[in-house]
């Protein structure tokens, strides 16, 4: 049963498996679409396979393309899709719509890469890479499609939105308008498996078990979830030890990419090819990047896509939407909650049908032009969507709060030669990540509360009094700490917390609610390529930056910080000694003392981008809060 409900949860997340969201079902698609599937060639001969919805009416249409590598199902002439489109009004609209099996993956031809890395410089039809499967597939289209209208869109989430991403690089002239939405751009960096070098397990795990298996020819057949015969993450993964020890159990060295991961402990030249960033720029296709502020998954590549975009193709026309949304929500939920969090109305409806389906019709079938902002925002906490000409927003003012003695967090710098606070980490008993005993990543991770390690001693915990009045953060946060450590490597986690008020009448009465969490593996503090031990005992300055995030903390609520090594098994443990971790042995982890300070000489704050502050915010020495 663990291992179907993983399955089902990772086809819902990826957009596979479909919700009540869509109403139209098979027969409807089948009474109102012709299907075609045809093995499209590309320019080194490679086949790739495609399935084609056509409408039975009358008429000229525009061609909606989705590239994936998680099946186009179902097979077979006489066996339709429940939906079509990213939403319903797409199908009803009339589109020509196309989805196609990636190169080496289910029935097309060709060997599979991930992340397939682009290629600036073609000299020969051998020379190929996801921008060019693209554009050969839009010409083929093109030319043997009846009925389209010349004009072409792409859109997809997650891995289909990389390949969006992908295609709108040197693209076909006939593709007018693309949305990747939470697209892949650094597996490294910050995107699925890593968050500045530290692994994020679970979801690795999990998703390559039955992903990674490799395909030794075309197949419609998906390979089987791993079954874990217990639902307790916190136990299996630590009854694992070293990562080293999961080839010898589990994957017998027989998943190609979880080896690969492995053998590539540091941002060498296998990650960079797969940074599709420096590549995005004199984008062509108007675009729309779609991303949510809980994501777990793709939140970093969305907003790295953006800013790639923004600042390396200045005249794309571009707009970005960010909801209140986990992986894939505005497609597959209403949007309105969360876990305990609601955000007061389906958000969701509000994307498709004011954001998504007008820009895919005013570019494809020269419907009005909806006058896009540059970012659509939702905005947590005040739950209402802002309008704004620019992300991050220009007028926001970076405020600091500090970490003080006492647990206390304020406005105002250290005026006094503060003791630093200390926890001892131990590795065999890590910090939880969330409540409960979920064997995946459970999305609700993101805004959950954070009252069940709140008391651990391993967990440092900053907060401000209650807020005066509301304080309005919009935009990527950074966080400085200055720490040391009595062993040579360590990791430091900051979590961002909304705490609301002890209101007996509310359910939410004391809530902590994550609002960001992010983590910075102490050996890449300063290069992820370059990684260096600490030097045991001696004070040294961590600093790196958060996801972005729009959160109004509202008035009477307080700002909480927590600072720890560990996040488990939301994050692979850390040996706290300097060494290539997925080598590591189990007598290679040690226990350790950490050491946050927040002195006069060595400052802890986190930097805040605040919209409209309390102007007593921006004096640097207020002597309270």
């Amino acid at each position: 049963m663990i291992s179907i409900r993983i399955l089902l949860t990772w086809l819902l997340c990826l957009g596979l498996a479909r919700g009540s969201l869509f109403a139209q079902g098979r027969d409807w698609v089948r009474k109102n679409y012709t299907k075609l599937e045809v093995m499209i060639p590309m320019r080194d001969g490679k086949r790739l396979f495609t399935s084609i919805y056509a409408p039975k009416t009358d008429g000229l249409y525009p061609i909606l393309l989705k590239r994936t590598p998680y099946g186009v199902g179902p097979y077979g002439l006489n066996r339709f899709a429940e939906y079509l489109g990213p939403s319903e009004p797409f199908a009803e609209d009339k589109f020509i719509f196309v989805y196609q099996d990636v190169r080496g993956r289910y029935m097309s031809e060709g060997d599979f890469v991930e992340m397939t890395p682009h290629l600036e410089v073609k000299q020969s039809a051998s020379d190929i890479d996801e921008s060019t499967d693209t554009f050969d597939t839009i010409e083929w289209l093109l030319a043997h499609v009846p009925k389209n209208n010349g004009k072409v869109g792409q859109w997809g989430i997650s891995y289909p939105g990389f390949y969006a991403a992908a295609g709108m690089i040197d693209a076909h002239p006939a593709l007018v308008a693309t949305s990747p939405q939470a697209p892949i751009m650094d597996w490294f960096a910050g995107d699925d498996f890593h968050r500045n070098g530290a692994l994020w397990l679970p979801h690795l795990f999990n998703f390559i078990s039955w992903f990674g298996q490799p395909r030794p020819q075309p197949t419609t057949k998906k390979s089987p979830s791993f079954g874990y015969r217990t639902s307790n993450g916190y136990s299996f993964y630590l009854g694992l030890g070293p990562l080293s020890n999961v080839n010898e159990r589990y994957f017998k060295g027989g998943i190609p990419f979880w080896n690969e991961v492995l053998a590539h402990g540091i941002y060498d030249s296998y990650w960079k090819a797969r940074d599709l960033r420096p590549h995005l720029k004199d984008i062509k296709p108007a675009v729309l990047l779609v991303g949510g502020w809980f994501d777990a998954e793709n939140l970093y590549g969305t907003l790295q896509a953006h800013r790639a975009v923004l600042s390396q193709s200045p005249n794309t026309r571009l707009s970005l939407v960010m909801g209140p949304w986990y992986h894939g929500a505005w497609e597959n939920d209403s949007g309105e909650d969360l876990g305990a969090i609601s955000f007061g109305s389906r958000t969701s409806d509000f994307f498709q049908d004011e954001v998504e389906f007008p820009f895919f019709t005013h570019y494809l079938k020269e419907a009005p032009d909806p006058h896009l902002p540059k970012a659509w925002v939702f905005e947590t906490g005040a739950n209402q969507w802002l309008r704004m000409d620019a992300w991050p927003p220009s007028e926001a003012q970076k405020v600091q709060v500090h970490f003080h003695a006492s647990g206390q967090l304020g406005f105002a710098t250290p005026f006094t030669d503060e003791k630093p606070d200390e926890f001892i980490s131990d590795p065999a008993k890590p910090v939880p990540s969330f409540e409960g005993m979920d064997i995946t990543m459970p999305r609700e991770y993101m805004d959950a509360d954070q009252r069940f390690v709140a008391s651990r001693k391993d967990v440092l915990t900053y907060r401000t009094s209650a807020l005066e009045q509301d304080l309005v953060v919009a935009g990527p946060i950074r966080a400085h700490l200055s720490v040391s450590t009595t062993g040579t490597d360590a990791d430091w986690v900051v979590k961002v917390i909304d705490e609301y008020p002890e209101n007996p009448k509310t359910d939410l009465a004391g809530y902590q609610q994550l609002v960001r969490g992010e983590v910075m593996r102490g050996k890449f503090r300063n290069s992820m390529e370059k990684p260096e031990p600490f030097a045991p005992g001696q004070p040294t300055t961590v600093e790196w930056v958060l996801n972005d995030i729009c959160h109004d903390f509202r008035k009477g609520h307080r700002l909480m910080v927590q600072v720890q090594s560990s996040w488990f098994p939301l994050m692979d443990r850390n040996p706290q000694v300097f060494t290539d971790i997925y080598t590591a042995k189990a007598s290679d982890f040690a226990i350790a003392k950490h050491r946050v300070y927040h002195s006069i000489q060595f400052p802890s704050y986190l930097e805040l981008p605040v919209l409209e502050p309390d102007p007593n915010l921006l004096h640097p020495h207020i002597q309270g809060w």
